[in-house]
């Protein structure tokens, strides 16, 4: 079973939902590009990275001497269908079974009696 605590702690940090955020406009950033947005030390980057390597949010490749970071949103996908997707389910069968009964109304007014 997939065990989502490491994402939820990752997650819980605004830096490294800014990271993400990053990285979903473009990926393949370099630490160097990364630390240039963020208002810290370059330390204080690679331990939020490290985090999100951990939750398995970022994964890196070595490109020559550098390192590109990447971003991996299956594990926040994975979260999604446990968490909401499933609290979501009676809400929008329930708005589908209401737009059903208003175009059924629709189409069959009822006569209205005076």
């Amino acid at each position: 079973m997939f065990n989502d605590d490491p994402v939820f702690k990752a997650l819980a940090d605004s830096s490294r939902r800014f990271l993400l955020d990053l990285l979903f406009k473009r990926d393949g950033q370099t630490l160097s590009e990364l630390e240039a947005e963020l208002a810290m030390t370059r330390f204080g980057v690679m331990k939020h990275l490290r985090v999100l390597e951990r939750a398995g949010l970022v994964v890196t490749r070595r490109e020559g001497r550098e390192k590109l970071h990447f971003l991996n949103a299956v594990p926040i996908r994975l979260i999604h269908d446990r968490w909401i997707d499933k609290y979501t389910e009676r809400h929008v069968a329930a708005l589908v079974d209401l737009k059903a009964s208003l175009e059924s109304q629709k189409c069959n007014p009822s006569k209205k009696t005076a």
